[in-house]
């Protein structure tokens, strides 16, 4: 049933929020909610009841919500302050009341779709108290439309659902999306979303045709209603700075029948170095059909090696076309690797989703409907782009760092292609032509103790001053889904501006100030916000005769 008004949206909330403001939960805590209450209570004629939108603190599965989708549980540890209670709206109005409420009472809002960000800047919050969270999980629908080469998902789907309902319709339609299957696609694509086809098609958001937005005034817009600027901004200038995104509406593109995926792992004692060098002369240059990211790690050596530790460096690669074509390509391209027949596996796309997202053999493609990740753990990672290759000195320091960490991980990911043809100002993600690569440098630990994460985070910040000089320079950039709070955070209102143009340069470059603009159009007193969220202008700063959103 459809309600038609927005009073009896609002007033659709009501027996939820009715149940949270049982005495039981504690003098503050009444005190936010009963503020919803007489928000949502105003003038109401109509309530739907639906008794599991809100969780508390006090209620028995508030903590299995909270951490449902979070993917970093250094931020879910009990000294990191807590929401004063979870909202999951069921359909697109319960957000508009959310925002209408939260607005009107000067409610610090975050919204997360997925989770996975990895400085917990949509579930948790050190600058921002009280605030609430609102989660899409459950705004999730997949709408495929074959004939028109397009498909609508909704905020709360994962990457994998929509690959999943692609791949029902058509076996020769896919999406260029990210690699992990459980991202949640409404911030995946604000930051770009990079995926095994990105050298053919580009970015997922390279690859949006339309949107749908709340703004900080509870209006539902779409591509014609919010501009072209705002449009823009959205497709990749990182999320939860313009409004909360509901949908998109994807542009699919074809994908072979047949396609064929490899992984080839190289040790220190096989001589990796070399052959990871003669990969980065290369990795940009090769056919666009074939992207090979190289996954670098630390295992044990092999037995009768000596024993300890030795650095891997595997090579997991898509290749759109069938294990004949690839061989040729390889032979003529990098041969060095010594890629054979037998380390090809020809498979559907559908299926080359799950091998990469790194699931077992034989997994059936339905498991990408259960939205679950494969990681979740106490983590720190940072990025950088680079334009000319490590030499081997450099390759061999950076070795010797890795093997004296517990549980390092590097993953460097190809560009060329696609990637070099897309203008740097075409959306907000600026980092193409002259990009030979994206690395990602993460460590990991088992348990919330804070002189062992104090340890590991001083120990990836040594290695990211070490790749200094063969980063990119002025900026040295970074990529906004891999949230880096240690290139600079925003420290109140008056001065935000000053501050986020230091890591605002590094995620966006000169787009940095056109996102400032478009953020000044439609958020001017900076309702969505977090710690790295696009500020507006100060007042001050401000044309007048600049038009008023």
């Amino acid at each position: 049933m459809v309600v038609a008004s927005k009073v009896s949206l609002l007033s659709s909330l009501l027996l939820c929020l009715l149940f949270l403001s049982s005495p039981s939960f504690g003098t503050s805590k009444v005190s936010i909610q009963d503020s919803f209450r007489q928000c949502l209570t105003v003038n109401s004629d109509i309530s739907i009841p639906f008794s599991t939108c809100f969780y508390t603190p006090n209620t028995f599965n508030f903590t299995s919500v909270l951490q449902s989708t979070a993917q970093n549980l250094r931020y879910l540890t009990p000294s990191v302050l807590k929401p004063e209670f979870i909202f999951e709206p069921m359909q697109e109005s319960h957000i508009q009341a959310a925002v209408i409420c939260a607005k009107q009472l000067g409610i610090h809002l975050r919204v997360r779709s997925g989770g996975h960000d990895y400085e917990g800047l949509s579930y948790a919050s050190e600058t921002e108290t009280p605030f609430i969270i609102v989660d899409l999980s459950r705004i999730r629908s997949v709408n495929v439309d074959i004939a028109d080469n397009s498909a609508w998902v909704q905020a709360g789907a994962t990457i994998g659902e929509a690959y999943y309902r692609i791949s029902e319709k058509s076996k020769v339609h896919g999406f260029p999306g990210g690699l992990c299957s459980s991202l949640g696609i409404g911030g995946h694509i604000t930051g770009g979303a990079y995926g095994s086809m990105m050298r053919k098609y580009g970015l997922g958001a390279d690859n949006v045709m339309d949107a749908r937005l709340i703004d900080a005034n509870g209006r539902v817009l779409d591509r014609a209603s919010m501009g072209e600027d705002v449009f823009w901004a959205i497709r990749g200038g990182g999320g939860a700075s313009f409004g909360i995104i509901t949908a998109w509406k994807l542009k699919l593109v074809p994908v072979p029948a047949t396609v064929t995926v490899f992984t080839v792992t190289k040790t220190l004692e096989q001589g990796a170095t070399k052959i990871l060098y003669k990969w980065q002369e290369v990795a940009d240059k090769l056919h666009e059909d074939l992207f090979i990211r190289v996954v670098i790690s630390v295992a044990n050596a092999a037995a009768g090696g000596g024993g300890g530790r030795t650095v891997a460096t595997s090579y997991n690669a898509l290749f759109l076309g069938d294990a004949e074509r690839l061989l040729q390509i390889m032979q003529e391209s990098f041969p060095e690797l010594g890629l054979t027949r037998n380390d090809c596996i020809e498979t559907s796309w559908i299926k080359s989703v799950l091998y990469i997202a790194g699931y077992p053999n034989n997994t059936p493609p339905e498991v990408l409907l259960q939205g679950k990740s494969l990681f979740k753990n106490y983590f720190k990672a940072k990025s950088d782009y680079m334009k000319e290759p490590i030499p081997e000195t450099g390759l061999e320091g950076l070795w010797k760092r890795l093997l004296e960490e517990e549980s390092p991980l590097m993953i460097w990911n190809p560009y060329g292609g696609m990637m070099s043809k897309i203008s740097e100002s075409e959306i907000p993600f600026p980092h193409r032509k002259g990009i030979l690569m994206k690395i990602q440098y993460l460590t990991n630990w088992q348990d919330g103790d804070e002189k062992k994460a104090s340890k590991h985070i001083d120990w990836i910040r040594k290695l990211y001053n070490y790749m200094t000089p063969y980063a990119s320079m002025f900026p040295r950039q970074a990529y906004v889904n891999y949230r880096d709070l240690d290139l600079g955070v925003n420290k109140n209102d008056n001065i935000s501006f000053i501050h986020a143009s230091v890591w605002g340069a590094k995620y966006f470059k000169d787009n940095f100030n056109k996102l400032v603009q478009v953020k000044t159009k439609i958020d001017p007193d900076n309702f969505y916000r977090h710690e790295q969220s696009i500020p507006p202008l100060p007042a001050s700063l401000r044309k007048k005769s600049k038009n008023k959103w």
